[in-house]
C-alpha cells in the first residue's frame, strides 16, 4: 500500500525495484530463487495467488536486447517457475508472458519481464469487475515462503 498510495507525481520515473530485489534480505524479500542471469519474485501486485515474474539481473528494455545465454536463462527459468507453481498450487492452467513497452502495459517499462500467473477455473468473479478490487487467499509474505520450500 506504501508504493500503491504515493502520488503518481511523487513517483520516480527511473525507479527500478527490479535492480533493488535481488539485493533485499531475502528473509524479507519475495524472491523465489535465482537463476545465473535473471531470478524469480512474487510480484507486489498480483493478478493471482502466486503471481510471479522472471526478471533478468540485467536492465534491458526489450526481449530482442537479451544476450542468446540470457534468453535461455528465462527461458529455463520460467519452465522452473511453472512446475514451482505446479507443484505448490495445483492451478488448472497459466497466463505467461511480457508485456513490452508501456503502450502494452509494462508498468517498469525499462526494465523486461515474464509474469508466470496460475489460473483456475472460475478464478474470476464480481470483486475485480464490481469492486475494483482482487482477494488473495495468502499473504505474500507466506506464499513466497511456501513456494520456496519447492524449489
Amino acid at each position: 500500500m506504501d508504493y500503491v498510495e504515493i502520488p503518481q507525481s511523487e513517483k520516480s520515473e527511473n525507479e527500478n525495484p527490479f535492480l533493488q530485489i535481488p539485493n533485499e534480505d531475502e528473509s524479507t524479500s519475495l524472491l523465489v530463487f535465482r537463476s545465473k542471469l535473471c531470478y524469480a519474485a512474487l510480484n507486489k501486485f498480483p493478478y493471482n495467488a502466486g503471481h510471479s515474474m522472471l526478471i533478468p539481473y540485467r536492465q534491458v528494455a526489450d526481449i530482442q536486447e537479451l544476450s542468446p545465454e540470457e534468453y535461455a536463462d528465462m527461458g529455463q527459468s520460467i519452465l522452473r517457475m511453472q512446475k514451482i507453481l505446479v507443484e505448490a498450487l495445483h492451478p488448472h492452467g497459466f497466463n505467461i508472458g511480457y508485456n513490452l513497452g508501456a503502450a502494452a502495459g509494462a508498468g517498469i517499462a525499462n526494465h523486461i519481464h515474464c509474469h508466470v500467473v496460475p489460473r483456475w477455473h472460475g478464478d474470476t468473479n464480481f470483486m475485480p469487475v464490481i469492486g475494483n478490487a482482487k482477494v488473495l487467499p495468502q499473504a505474500l509474505e507466506k506464499m513466497v515462503a511456501r513456494l520456496r520450500t519447492f524449489t
